[in-house]
């Protein structure tokens, strides 16, 4: 049990205490404590009582807790909390916009102990009148329960993708010489499944029922004859809007060598099966065979926007480097957060000025590698972005970010945004809508005049390869390319693991058609160099 693990643990003890009305005092210091431990990337097993003591921010009585938690996953205070409490209660504190008091008022007055009854209760205009909710609270909550009923039974790629591979491999090990392969939305590395589907041309086929039973995700296993597994595999593989645009019909093709020959026989170019969802641009490359190469993994040069413990990361800058470099990269820019972003420990000026005389250090040492200097800058709610030009302007390079202020209306995040990429010092506009895939949608914005807007500055735009978050969405790279806008795919790592985020990256800018000219991050060293060089200029 981790750091992390055990913050979860002290955070719900704590929601539970303020929800039964516990101490305030007591409250406070085990949220304190929960939001410590989830910060930290302290080692906390094998350490006794007085150890825990001695860490900042954790006195006696919670270090006695963490004790009990190491020991039985759990405290009999937290145990006896969850008792008094229906189950439904505690799933309600997960409801974003109510924390424990709202959840306390609706639970002992109107008598709800369910998101399901809270549901019905905003449909029934019952949270209107009691007191500290209204109109505005009661439709935010009703947003946010059927954003979750509606991403239910959703997964992330990244999530699924060992799962399916675990399967994959159960099948083949178990059924030789039968052709089985996954389809569907995971072949065409969707950024979110909702089911697993395979292809097979055996029709008895062994440990299936194993298969499903491991699988958290909802499993298809569709048999076909050998001589029709290509089409099969093709049929399946294809989003059904890009079948009907492209005028196919399964009765007229039955036996194929290959899905190639079906994409010939059709008189277009091979689709990649990233490729094939229903976009006009994608389908009308391939119909005037003018696809282009999609860019691979081996092709990124470097890693840009990552951040360290000089703010909200897990490892040390020299550990990020040095894992970069071994990892075969030329580059590594660090990005971490400006000092608005006090919740993320982001930088003042004295750690920009500690943070890049150790670069300077760690550049002799780790050449030809070179590490660039950069920031993550809040962009305020003005548009403004975090420090005075004096700071801005000694970055090699600066990812503009909006990170407060989410709740904006379209005519306010398109003014906010357009307003940070004209400003000089904006090198990437990082992670453009702040979406959160199945947690939260992004504010609104008008793609086409963000574009337009990076393509009058000359300002990239970010891929956050964050599977949580691969924003921009790649339906809008066919316009990025079109109007001359570079892709940066940036995993936003937070540690050494993150940068292994960057397939996720590239398989979404895969589907929408992104090539190497057109990532910036595939630049090498000498190319990247040279272009901040001209821009700082």
């Amino acid at each position: 049990m981790n750091a992390s693990d055990i913050a979860d643990i002290l955070e719900l003890t704590a929601k539970l205490m303020e929800l039964h009305e516990g101490n305030p005092f007591k409250i406070k210091a085990v949220s304190a404590a929960a939001f410590k431990l989830s910060k930290t990337r302290l080692d906390l097993t094998g350490k006794n009582l007085s150890e825990f003591e001695d860490i900042e921010g954790i006195g006696k009585g919670i270090a006695a807790k963490i004790v009990e938690i190491l020991e039985n996953g759990t405290t009999q205070e937290l145990e006896e909390l969850k008792s008094q409490t229906p189950d439904g209660v505690i799933e309600m504190m997960n409801v974003k916009g109510i924390g424990p008091k709202k959840v306390r008022q609706l639970w002992k007055e109107l008598g709800i102990e369910s998101i399901g009854e809270l549901l019905y209760a905003c449909n029934e205009n019952r949270l209107i009148d009691l007191k500290g909710f209204g109109q505005k609270t009661q439709d935010s909550i009703k947003q946010h329960i059927e954003f979750n009923l509606k991403n239910a039974n959703k997964f992330h790629y990244a999530a699924v993708e060992h799962i399916a591979e675990n399967i994959i491999s159960l099948l083949i090990k178990n059924n030789n010489g039968h052709q089985i392969t996954l389809s569907g939305e995971f072949r065409r590395k969707c950024e979110i499944i909702d089911k697993l589907i395979i292809v097979t041309d055996s029709s008895t086929l062994k440990k299936q029922s194993e298969a499903q039973q491991i699988s958290p995700v909802p499993l298809e296993i569709i048999h076909c004859k050998t001589n029709e597994f290509h089409k099969t595999l093709f049929e399946t593989s294809c989003d059904e809007g890009f079948l009907k645009q492209i005028n196919y019909t399964s009765n007229t093709h039955s036996h194929f060598s290959s899905e190639a020959a079906i994409f010939e026989e059709l008189g277009m170019a091979y689709c990649e099966p990233e490729l094939r969802e229903d976009t006009p641009e994608i389908i009308l490359a391939a119909k005037q065979n003018k696809l282009p190469k999609l860019i691979e993994f081996t092709d990124l040069k470097g890693v840009l926007h990552n951040h360290t413990t000089y703010s909200d990361g897990l490892h040390t800058l020299e550990e990020m480097a040095t894992y970069c470099k071994n990892s075969g990269y030329e580059y590594l820019g660090i990005c971490d957060h400006s000092k608005s972003a006090f919740y993320a420990n982001g930088l003042k000026e004295a750690d920009i000025v500690k943070q890049h005389k150790e670069i300077d250090q760690l550049n002799k040492v780790l050449a030809p590698f070179k590490i660039f200097k950069g920031i993550e800058s809040d962009i305020l709610n003005d548009g403004d972005l975090d420090y005075e030009d004096s700071v801005l302007k000694s970055f090699d390079f600066v990812v503009a970010s909006v990170h407060s202020n989410l709740k904006m209306n379209e005519e306010k995040a398109n003014q906010r945004l357009i307003k940070a990429i004209e400003n000089p010092y904006t090198t990437i506009l990082g992670h453009p809508t702040g979406r959160l895939l199945l947690a939260r949608n992004g504010y609104p914005i008008n793609h086409k005049k963000i574009i337009d807007a990076c393509a009058a500055n000359n300002v990239i735009i970010e891929l956050n390869a964050h599977p949580y978050r691969l924003d921009i969405d790649w339906r809008w790279i066919p316009y990025c390319i079109e109007k001359g806008v570079l892709i940066s795919i940036n995993p936003d790592a937070h540690q050494i693991e993150g940068y292994q985020d960057m397939k996720y990256g590239v398989n979404v800018a895969r589907k929408g058609m992104l090539d190497k000219a057109n990532c910036f991050n595939a630049l090498s060293l000498e190319e990247i160099e040279h272009y901040f060089n001209k821009r700082k200029k």
